[in-house]
């Protein structure tokens, strides 16, 4: 076992895991701490505790300190820095006639490196910007290209819920989510009913999915062929959630038929597809 102490540098950022040493410190308490891309001031949300070797990655950063005012101080003041480097890049971003859009501007805290984060459509040759204001701000300037999931974190928003973004409120990261996911759970395959504000694919599709999964374990698909009360059938559609399913018996006329599922034993299971054609049509929402 390790003693270790979760820190996140985001409001809504990945925790990270550091070596507390003989400082105690607890959930909701700032520290300053020794990363790989320097010192770096963050909060506490997980405090001293002993985890597990195989959920640690080595070598195992220290903390530095606890923040005193001084660093609440300089925080204070990198925050205004950046509201003006980001007008100032957006100036040199049309100077330069450059097709990026500049999305947040991010001070090291040791101010020797400022970070701008950007997104375009592809490819964009920013070597002269870079120069440009490096000349300006006298430090290491990065600019970095993120997706427009990363933005949509990055900016925030409402969702076609009405509720704030997931990934800006609570998802420090972001977990992988599939048309597949979708077709199981028995959405329909718009694009503009299954996609977040940023293009991409719900992360909420992420949330149910293991209860899905659990449903899907014990309800036949469409296309299986199970055996009935009136005799054997196959499966046209399924309600996972209240357990039913629509059954056109074989060799018979009669309307197909609602059967709950512990009313029926499975013959042969059917397999969910999802059409080729449409798989084509919505993998750009698959993308991060």
């Amino acid at each position: 076992m390790i003693k270790v102490c979760g820190i996140r540098f985001k409001k809504v950022g990945k925790v990270y895991y550091f070596d507390p040493g003989d400082i105690d410190l607890a959930a909701g308490d700032f520290a300053i701490v020794e990363t790989s891309r320097g010192v770096e001031f963050g909060e506490v949300v997980m405090g001293v505790r002993e985890v597990g070797d195989d959920e640690v990655v080595q070598p195992l950063k220290p903390i530095v300190r606890r923040a005193n005012e001084a660093d609440y101080k300089r925080l204070r003041d990198n925050k205004q820095r950046e509201e003006s480097a980001f007008s100032m890049c957006q100036k040199k971003i049309a100077q330069h006639k450059l097709d990026m859009k500049l999305i947040d501007v991010e001070y090291a805290f040791d101010s020797n490196k400022i970070l701008f984060y950007f997104t375009a459509e592809g490819r964009v040759d920013f070597r002269d910007l870079v120069k440009d204001l490096a000349s300006v701000f006298r430090t290491r300037i990065e600019l970095r290209q993120i997706g427009v999931r990363d933005e949509a974190k990055m900016v925030g928003g409402l969702g076609i819920c009405g509720r704030p973004f997931c990934c800006s409120t609570h998802l420090g990261e972001f977990q992988p989510v599939s048309i597949k996911m979708a077709k199981e759970q028995g959405l329909s395959l718009n694009p503009a009913k299954i996609s977040g504000t940023c293009g991409r694919l719900m992360c909420c599709l992420k949330y149910e999915q293991e209860a899905y999964d659990d449903l899907l374990r014990i309800t036949p698909k469409p296309g299986a062929i199970v055996k009935t009360p009136n005799g054997r059938g196959v499966v046209l559609d399924t309600n996972l959630l209240r357990g039913k399913l629509k059954i056109k018996l074989q060799g018979s006329d009669a309307p197909a038929q609602y059967y709950s599922v512990k009313d029926i034993s499975l013959v042969k299971d059917g397999v969910v597809k999802v059409d080729k054609k449409e798989l084509s049509a919505l993998r750009e929402l698959e993308r991060n």
